[in-house]
């Protein structure tokens, strides 16, 4: 099952996405199913219609939780140690947008990175869950890019600013719910040249141990993303590039980026 939510150019709503490729149709649900049961309108839109477009799978009404260094191969690459505990940071949802929005960059940042990540998207509140019990307060999961602000990351001592400046969080095509993330290729492409290629299986520490930690600090709610970590590969992007982020079995999130200075 993949879940959108889409515009014809009126308010947003959600959708299944069934079919086949070049045949994909968006048939439409009654309210927001993160909080509702899933009901069916009987209303079927094509997805390659013109008036279409697809939004941001979910836009958090609380916090993006991100992850730091949760791959060894980039934590190596980027010239650090493994955390012995995950490292946290948060992202407002100003930074989300969704498939081929524009990523802006903003004009006191002249080092912009991409990071292709899972994204794991709760569906209850969750407050010191258990390990073993993590992974039932998932609503699904979807596709992410973690752009990073590099040069600002370095002198600002803290992270609010290069990983959270508005359009920094790219989220989409859609949400699929009831996924085995154990093993699962992560992939960036930069203009069609492929740039990242790791598995989850590489994660340093896993979706449930992630809730888990992340919920004795702060109470997740139904909508709340966590960004997982990103593979090795990192690196820059600029204006009139496109970037690609790919997770097996959820699909491709498309955006080009764009600088005004």
């Amino acid at each position: 099952m993949r879940i959108a939510r889409f515009t014809t150019g009126s308010d947003p709503r959600y959708a299944l996405v069934q079919g086949e490729e070049g045949s994909l149709e968006l048939a439409v649900l009654r309210g927001d199913p993160i909080y509702t049961p899933i009901e069916l309108t009987g209303e079927r839109v094509p997805l390659d219609r013109d008036d279409v477009r697809l939004l941001a799978p979910v836009i958090p009404r609380s916090k993006i939780v991100g992850v730091g260094r949760n791959y060894a191969d980039h934590a190596a690459e980027m010239g650090h140690e493994l955390p012995v505990e995950p490292l946290l940071f948060l992202k407002p949802n100003t930074t989300v947008i969704g498939p081929d929005d524009p990523i802006v960059l903003p004009p006191w940042t002249r080092e912009a990175s991409y990071e292709a990540e899972l994204a794991v998207v709760i569906g209850k509140v969750t407050k010191s869950v258990s390990p073993e019990r993590a992974l039932d307060q998932v609503f699904g999961y979807t596709v992410a890019n973690d752009m990073t602000a590099r040069d600002a990351q370095r002198t600002d001592g803290q992270w609010a600013r290069a990983k959270g400046f508005d359009t920094s969080c790219p989220l989409g095509p859609w949400i699929v719910p009831g996924l085995d993330v154990d093993d699962l290729a992560v992939r960036a492409r930069v203009d069609g040249e492929l740039r990242q290629d790791g598995r989850t299986s590489q994660l340093v520490f896993d979706v449930a141990h992630l809730i888990a930690y992340i919920s004795e600090a702060f109470t997740l709610l139904p909508g709340d993303v966590i960004l997982t970590g990103t593979p090795a590969g990192v690196g820059p992007i600029d204006h009139g590039q496109v970037v690609e982020v790919e997770v097996e079995e959820i699909g491709v999130l498309r955006n080009p980026v764009l600088r005004r200075d």
